[in-house]
């Protein structure tokens, strides 16, 4: 091989192997923390079920009690209307 064709291809090495050598320096990304927030949805936007109906997205009223979102964590309470437990 020669050394102008080595240099070539270590420099091409170098550039393809930049994107998975900044990323290990960086370390795991944070992931963030939910909770569940009940009382806020909108009719119909409900990320799970409730008492009153088996799937997402199924809530009958705005605001209803048994209805919850997932919000990150510590947002609820200051949601007007949010609580952290399901009220009958």
């Amino acid at each position: 091989m020669k050394k102008s064709q080595f240099l070539v291809t270590s420099a091409m090495a170098a550039v393809l192997a930049m994107p998975f050598v900044l990323h290990a320096q960086r370390g795991p990304i944070p992931k963030p923390k939910f909770e569940k927030c009940y009382g806020v949805v909108k009719a119909g936007k409900n990320d799970c079920h409730t008492a009153s109906s088996s799937c997402a997205g199924t809530s009958k009223r705005d605001g209803q009690a048994d209805a919850w979102l997932y919000v990150p964590a510590g947002s609820c309470d200051k949601i007007v209307g949010g609580h952290l437990e399901a009220k009958q």
